[in-house]
């Protein structure tokens, strides 16, 4: 294959984001009729199709996809460029990126990432959120420094990685006022029994376990929902459509954010947290003071 032509691959960006030539042609200030000679040389140059052409859309093909993801960073890094000889710094900031397995609380992921941020004075956080598969796949090929994750990684993902156990809290359950009222009676966790619920999802790591929990004290709660995303559970919470469980770390924070009162917490129920790594031993600055302020300041 011949060399990479930096020109057309930044001809393909801008339709892949803008969606048409047309609308290509007019942010560059070009013909649609160059773009379109361009693009079909890039093509030829890479041997695959980049776009499946129908209909007048552009809709990117497999390998188009994957051109796109490469283009993002490397034109995200000229404009990173740009700004850091504009603005002089003396040194470029240390990028820190990591990955959000979807079932980790936004909550606890800010909790986790702060430190970093009063480790350095320049550090520049780039966070990705998605499945526990695919940010694996991205770690194993450097795209990411780190996952965390609500569990140790899969044993039949074929990825070199280390688990490092960040810590792990008890389960706290907040309703809101005029809700938990309602079974002030009944002393915690009996209280649940009856009580509508609202559930994480069955991909959750503390599932299991909760349910497992509810079921050795005989508690039998109405179930009025369950959540992937954790945030969208608690706005149901906020909502007052039920009594939903947190991490017992974020106790203060939920309570505020949400406008919620915790009714009880148990430490029979436990949710862990992992930072993922290819490194057996953290180097990293912002992991580092990621691991160190969990063991010392969340987790404690």
């Amino acid at each position: 294959m011949a060399a990479l032509n930096y020109k057309h691959l930044h001809y393909f960006w801008v339709v892949a984001k803008a969606g048409s030539i047309t609308l290509a042609s007019q942010r560059l200030h070009i013909t649609p009729q160059t773009i379109s000679g361009q693009l079909s040389l890039f093509e030829d140059t890479l041997g695959e199709a980049l776009f499946n052409r129908t209909n007048r859309r552009f809709d990117l093909t497999d390998r188009g996809k994957l051109v796109l993801s490469y283009a993002e960073e490397i034109f995200s890094l000229g404009q990173e460029l740009e700004d850091t000889l504009r603005l002089k710094p003396i040194e470029r900031p240390l990028q820190f990126r990591v990955g959000i397995c979807e079932a980790v609380p936004k909550s606890i992921a800010y909790l986790l990432i702060e430190p970093a941020l009063r480790s350095q004075n320049e550090l520049r956080i780039i966070c990705r959120e998605g499945s526990m598969t695919n940010l694996l796949g991205e770690l194993a090929v450097h795209k990411l420094d780190i996952v965390i994750a609500d569990s140790p990684m899969p044993n039949n993902i074929n990825i070199r990685a280390f688990n490092h156990l960040l810590g792990e809290c008890g389960l706290t359950f907040f309703a809101t006022p005029s809700l938990a009222q309602k079974f002030a009676d009944s002393p915690f966790p009996q209280c649940l029994h009856g009580a509508p619920i609202l559930l994480p999802g069955v991909d959750d790591a503390v599932r299991p376990k909760l349910m497992g929990w509810l079921d050795d004290k005989r508690i039998v709660p109405r179930i009025m929902g369950e959540f992937d995303d954790g945030a969208l559970m608690k706005v149901f919470g906020q909502a007052g459509v039920g009594i939903f469980a947190a991490p017992s770390s974020t106790l203060d924070q939920t309570e505020k954010q949400f406008g919620v009162v915790a009714l009880g917490s148990t430490k029979e129920v436990t949710k862990s947290f992992y930072a993922i790594s290819v490194e057996r031993k953290l180097t990293h600055p912002a992991v580092v003071a990621i691991s160190e302020a969990a063991r010392l300041e969340i987790f404690s």
